[in-house]
């Protein structure tokens, strides 16, 4: 084991090699295994029994949970190989009880709690990053892209997996008496690697989900030293693959769109509203071109995206602006590359504010080039994207340049990334950071970043304070599930650090964050895989006067059972210093003035292979000068293959009783999908927010002729809730949109 670098000489080092001075270096992992390659064609139907697959041994897994190394207790094969343009895995999924096979959905890029074949591949074996290609029985596609080494937050999070990512492949699965089989093809050219005197050495880690046993079965066998581990690049076997020949692919994928828009304005007289109808006929397309096998150009003229998924709504308890996740396709690839996390949710780049407006308003855009890939051991991010005017809203160019490699061993990055956003009315902001992480020892992980930001006001007024506009972040972090564990933060922001084209909740602070626990694995004869009890808590200081301006600091327990459920309980104690009126809605305003409370909260689910699931969450305590109780329902329902139906229910009363003010959220979501088969789907999604007042509904058909060849019919309607909070009358609809759009995908 690496012996721990002294505290000095790990900054100096950071430092050193983001300015250049000290270049990475490329270990490679010891026990490789050379891939067979296949001596006769392959059939893709299933079954893996062609004379090409006879001769290729078969990788034999063991349980990852629920009892760790314990074989399997249904009989199951993997087998790997290749030729000239694929990669193939084939799965033999024997079941003494065919019946018991789970395959509860049709759709693209869900699991749905069914049994499953999911391939992960470290394709440029830097033990960080990796592509995810999941089928289950019915024959269904996801695909996904882990960053991070499966670190950093929950998986619902979205932290470190991004399952909006899509690629070229095909799958097809049998169900018979004997259980399940799969056939996955991967061409090369969905695929980015490194090549190095003829070979090509991936990081490979295959699974089998038993859904009805929470049976989790993986091969090389990974033990349960984090959580996801299953999903962790440094734990993947390495392979070897020989002679590929570097392909140059070509997808241009044009798109037609057709549609009406209808909006309802404010008349000049200001008595009512009136329609406004907007006939759409638009045409535009993307274009992607690997150049070579480790770098991929994306071009985009007359970007549109009207078939992405509407934004969850959320309820704001809080001070600063909400999150959202970015779902648009174009910049889903290797999106890992252009990420810079400076705490929490913060952000150097956020690509959302690329096209979309901070209330998330479409902005058209004209066009644009990304351009990502490996060279010479450099990860390279390029983006350039350019808007139209809208509204009050100049035409922007939007720029990012991003470079990132390994550094002292396999397991750690520096890097550097620049941005800037500059308008035709001349506004621009421009910002940098450089960024380093360090594997001290074993599973400890050192990072240290600093990011500065410049706008046209702070020159123009020749305000700029070199200090004043920064933010510095270290990180000392345990990336472990087993014993002791701890993750420890000192940040400082300055008052002018604002990235244009970033996302941040707070400036001008100083941060201590801190949060330790012990977990524990019982082992085979405990119900429980793991339980963990932890203790956090943080302080942001105002900059000028070292005062608390927020801190919050509890325990909690929370556990993982074989059965597949799962939960937490925990109590936090929070203090809030208000310079300022807290506004929570025109009924509750909480007044300027220090306040301490205290909240207590659990939360539980279910197995997630259950067909029918009651997922609860309640929190309550004191809030301010008041009380605040929370509760949250989130049931799914897989009523059959063609069936689901998924839904969210908050409830938020809040009451300041000495005040006589009070205030009730209500947030509901309802999705229901219906599939004909893998390839005919719709899928309605519903929201009420009543803090906003809006009745929201989002419905999408599909008809996937095949993959990058699409037929989407959308209709998106917003609705008032209450139209009678204004004079005059609010219209019982704010937006309508019905919009038809066909995509196709040549292959050059």
């Amino acid at each position: 084991m690496r012996q721990p670098l002294p505290f000095g000489r790990i900054c100096l080092v950071v430092l050193l090699v983001q300015l250049g001075l000290v270049s990475g270096a490329h270990a490679q992992a010891a026990g490789r295994l050379v891939l067979p390659r296949l001596a006769g064609p392959i059939r893709l139907d299933g079954l893996s029994d062609e004379p090409a697959w006879r001769v290729v041994h078969p990788w034999v897994p063991t349980q990852y949970e629920p009892d760790n190394g314990a074989p399997p207790t249904e009989r199951t094969e993997f087998l790997v190989a290749y030729d000239d343009e694929h990669i193939y895995f084939a799965l033999r999924a024997y079941d003494r009880d065919p019946t018991g096979i789970r395959a509860n959905t049709l759709y693209r890029d869900r699991l749905s709690g069914d049994d499953h074949f999911e391939i992960l591949l470290d394709t440029f074996n830097d033990n960080e990053t990796a592509l995810l290609f999941t089928t289950t029985p019915a024959g269904i596609r996801k695909d996904a892209a882990i960053s991070h080494d499966a670190s950093g937050g929950d998986i619902t999070s979205g932290d470190w997996i991004n399952g909006d990512f899509n690629t070229f492949w095909d799958v097809a699965t049998v169900v018979n008496g004997d259980g399940w089989f799969a056939e996955l093809r991967v061409p090369f050219t969905s695929l980015r690697f490194q090549e190095t005197g003829g070979q090509v050495v991936m990081g490979i880690i295959l699974q089998r989900k038993v859904a009805r046993k929470t049976e989790r079965l993986v091969f090389p066998p990974v033990p349960a030293v984090a959580n996801w581990a299953f999903l962790k690049p440094s734990l993947a076997l390495k392979v070897v693959l020989e002679d590929i020949r570097p392909s140059t692919p070509l997808y241009v994928t044009p798109y037609g769109l057709s549609g009406l828009q209808q909006s309802f304005r404010l008349d000049s007289l200001g008595t009512g509203y009136t329609r406004e109808d907007d006939l759409k006929a638009e045409v535009g397309g993307d274009l992607k071109y690997g150049l070579g096998h480790n770098q991929t150009l994306d071009l985009t003229v007359n970007t549109d995206f009207a078939q992405v998924e509407a934004d969850d709504q959320q309820v704001n308890l809080t001070r600063f602006s909400l999150f959202y996740p970015e779902k648009r396709q174009f910049f889903q690839e290797r999106a890992s590359v252009f990420e810079f996390r400076t705490g929490g949710l913060s952000r150097l780049f956020h690509s959302r504010r690329v096209g979309l407006t901070d209330d998330g308003q479409p902005v058209r855009i004209l066009g644009g080039a990304r351009l990502v890939g490996r060279w010479h051991g450099w990860d390279v991010g390029i983006l350039d994207m350019q808007t139209a005017e809208r509204d009050s809203v100049p035409s922007e160019n939007f720029g990012v340049l991003r470079l990132r490699r390994q550094v002292i061993n396999p397991y750690s990055y520096a890097g550097a990334m620049v941005t800037s956003r500059m308008g035709t009315d001349g506004s621009y902001n421009l910002a940098y950071g450089l960024d380093g992480t360090i594997r001290v020892a074993g599973d400890d992980y050192f990072t240290l970043q600093w990011a500065q930001s410049f706008d046209h006001e702070q020159i123009d007024a020749g305000t700029l304070n070199l200090v004043n506009s920064g933010q510095f972040t270290a990180e000392l972090v345990r990336r472990t599930r087993a014993g002791f564990g701890y993750d420890a933060v000192v940040a400082w922001a300055g008052p002018a650090y604002d990235p244009g084209i970033g996302f941040t909740q707070r400036n001008d602070f100083t941060l201590l964050d801190d949060a330790v626990s012990y977990t524990w694995l019982p082992g085979h004869v405990s119900s429980l895989i793991w339980h963990t009890l932890g203790l956090a808590g943080f302080v942001f200081l105002r900059n000028a006067d070292r005062s608390v301006e927020s801190a919050e600091v509890g325990p909690t327990w929370a556990f993982a059972a074989k059965s597949g459920a799962g939960g937490s309980v925990g109590t936090t104690v929070v203090f809030e210093d208000l310079l300022v009126p807290f506004v929570l809605s025109p009924e509750a305003v909480v007044p300027a003035g220090r306040y301490t409370f205290v909240r207590a909260g659990a939360a539980y689910h279910v197995s997630h292979t259950r067909l029918f699931q009651v997922n609860p969450r309640v929190e309550a305590g004191s809030f301010y000068d008041g009380w605040q109780a929370t509760a949250e329902l989130a049931p799914v329902w897989y009523v059959s293959p063609h069936l689901e139906l998924s839904g969210f229910y908050q409830f938020t009363r809040i009451r300041f009783p000495a005040r006589d003010q009070g205030f009730d959220a209500h947030l509901a979501r309802l999705r229901i999908g219906t599939a004909l088969n893998t390839k005919l789907s719709t899928n309605a999604f519903l929201q009420f927010n009543s803090t906003i007042h809006t009745l929201s509904a989002n419905i999408r058909f599909r008809y996937n002729f095949r993959e990058g060849n699409d037929l989407w019919i959308v209709f998106n309607e917003s609705m008032n809730s209450d139209r009678d909070r204004l004079t005059p009358a609010l219209p019982f609809t704010d937006t309508r949109a019905v919009l038809v759009k066909y995509t196709y995908t040549f292959h050059l």
